[in-house]
């Protein structure tokens, strides 16, 4: 078994071709797309049209007995290097491995014993595995023997374009995950549970936080009371914790002038991603994929004062984002989102002081919000990259953001990785990266040092000495966008919002009919002491009416009865807890109140 695991990215790249190996046996005019090893498993994409059908994710499982039967019959894999011309000749019933080849042949370059790459110098490779033969560099296992066919299962049927291009043809894409072992496998499938559970789409439909229409757009969130109440919440929040810490809020439209995006730099390195223009009396007009831009129109507004300085300019922006309707993932991919954006004009001498205050306040609202796992990393440039780093050349610059960057997460004492070419084309940047309820790192927030387009837009300020000198700019993002942080906090809590974000904090479930009275008292105690609260006056019985409530993921459940009223108590059923205790109204108001105001 130890060798499954030191072997493990060649044995999920085997099931692919497999996989592949299976299907094509039984339906030979499917075409093949690609099928390469991802995090945990693997994927093959295939064309059906001419079958005339795709799977279903109902058909997995007599696929993965098929795929298992292939396993006990000991098939190896043999690697063979082919002209270009015999490639063709073997794939001439598969045009996208012919376009596959047509590349290959193209980026072709003279070998060297160092240098075999198996498809990009003057021969091309294949590998045989029984009857069966693919495109491919390779590597993988000698033999089936070398899987445990237990230790795999295909998980999923999706929509994928050729090449990632929408303007392709879309295939179906089949994916599975492998392990080393069965054991291994059983641990990835509940943890693949857990996260179908706390998927934030499941949740934010069950739980009424937010929708999407298909008559309003994919990519295009509708918030519902609940979810809106939490957002406010959250950007109420966010608000306060600004203003205590020196920024001022402005409010910015939600298109623009193209003008303003060549001057950004954002038509030159960011079109693809923006949405096509909007002709407004015979001029064009982009809807704002970024806030920065207009902020700095504001900056440049007036004559700045080396006194004025820093400057911090907040707004919660909505912009939007032409996200592929393949990659759209609810909240988390959405193609309109609000960014709690904000951008730091600064002197250099303030730079580093800016950045630490920056990190210090991520840590206070990560601490609020229970946010623990999350670690930085600090994207720097790929000198060589000069497409998307047209400012290379100034290398005084890249160097001296770089520098602030790095001295400011050492003097704040948190450790970081670094990430060469992930700098964003105008500085650095520190992401703030936690794993997802699947274990993956996702970024949750960022933020970015700017010596480039204070240039750009001839931003200046007064110094010391009566002279122009371009300010620094620092672009942070706290929570990121609202709508990708709302997702995130779903996801980690399962929906268990903290009492200070729930919509409701408390309900009140009378044991009968004759108990509402009394419940209508304790609920207008708990109303004047600030807590949200209602009251389940619904004519079912108790156990019906708790367990309606407890799916709702509301806090605390207060019964109501006989007892109760005499005794002038509440039951109180906890959210996260199996036991029922007795309180007064007034115990469970100071309770209550003590995990508002800590955040709990």
């Amino acid at each position: 078994m130890a060798k499954n695991k030191d072997n493990i990215e060649s044995i999920r790249h085997s099931l692919a071709h497999l996989m592949a190996m299976a299907i094509t046996s039984k339906h030979p005019e499917v075409k093949l797309g690609i099928g390469p090893t991802i995090e945990n498993g693997f994927y093959y994409d295939f064309d059906f049209s001419e079958a005339g059908h795709s799977p279903t994710e109902e058909n997995l499982p007599k696929l993965e007995n098929f795929i298992r039967e292939l396993i006990k019959q000991d098939i190896k894999f043999a690697k063979e290097e082919i002209s270009a011309e015999k490639a063709r000749e073997i794939f001439k019933d598969q045009p996208f491995k012919l376009e596959l080849i047509d590349e290959l042949e193209k980026s072709a370059r003279p070998q060297t014993p160092e240098r075999s790459d198996g498809g990009r110098g003057e021969k091309i490779s294949i590998y045989k595995s029984g009857d069966f033969v693919d495109l491919c560099a390779g590597p993988h296992i000698e033999s089936t023997k070398e899987i445990d066919h237990d230790a795999f299962k295909l998980t999923k049927v999706a929509g994928a374009y050729w090449r990632g291009s929408e303007k392709n043809k879309m295939l179906t894409r089949i994916y599975g995950v492998a392990f080393g072992s069965k054991r291994e496998l059983d641990d990835y499938l509940k943890i693949l549970e857990e996260a179908e559970k706390r998927d934030h789409r499941k949740l934010g439909k069950e739980l009424e936080l937010f929708m999407i229409s298909e008559d309003v757009g994919k990519g295009l969130p509708l918030w519902l009371p609940n979810g809106a109440f939490i957002r406010r919440k959250m950007e109420d929040y966010m608000y306060q914790k600004e203003l205590e810490n020196g920024y001022k809020y402005v409010y910015t439209p939600v298109l623009a002038h193209k003008k303003l995006y060549e001057a950004s730099g954002h038509l030159a390195h960011y079109k693809e991603d923006m949405y096509s223009p909007i002709d407004i009396e015979g001029e064009e007009y982009y809807l704002k994929p970024m806030n920065c831009p207009h902020h700095h129109m504001i900056y440049k507004h007036g004559q700045i004062s080396y006194k004025d300085l820093p400057l911090r300019l907040a707004e919660f922006g909505l912009v939007h984002r032409f996200e592929r309707s393949g990659v759209l993932t609810g909240l988390i991919r959405a193609r309109a989102f609000t960014q709690n954006d904000s951008h730091i004009y600064c002197q250099k001498s303030q730079l580093k002081k800016e950045l630490i205050e920056v990190l210090k306040l991520f840590k206070e609202v990560y601490d609020d919000f229970n946010i623990m796992d999350f670690w930085y990393r600090l994207s720097l440039p790929d000198f060589k990259n000069e497409e998307k780093y047209g400012n290379i050349k100034d290398k005084q610059m890249w160097e001296e953001s770089v520098e602030m960057a790095e001295q400011a997460l050492k003097e704040f004492g948190v450790k970081y990785e670094k990430g060469e070419g992930e700098a964003t084309f105008y500085g650095p940047k520190i992401d703030v990266q936690t794993k997802n309820v699947l274990g993956k790192e996702d970024t949750i927030a960022t933020v970015q040092v700017d010596f480039y387009s204070a240039k750009k837009f001839d931003l200046n300020f007064i110094n010391d000495r009566g002279e122009k000198e371009h300010p620094v700019i620092i672009h942070r993002a706290i929570m990121g966008s609202f709508d990708r942080f709302f997702a995130f906090l779903v996801e980690k809590t399962a929906g268990n919002f903290p009492v200070w974000l729930s919509p409701v904090q408390a309900i009140i479930i009378p044991v009968g009919e004759k108990f509402n009275g009394y419940g209508e008292k304790v609920l207008a105690k708990l109303k004047d002491a600030g807590i949200r609260a209602e009251i389940d006056k619904t004519n079912e019985t108790l156990g019906k009416k708790i367990r309606a409530n407890k799916t709702k993921k509301i806090p605390y459940l207060l019964v109501v009865g006989e007892k109760e009223e005499k005794a002038g108590t509440v039951a109180v059923n906890f959210r996260d807890k199996e036991k029922q205790e007795t309180m007064t109204i007034e115990q469970f108001t100071k309770l209550i109140q003590k995990e508002i105001t800590e955040k709990k």
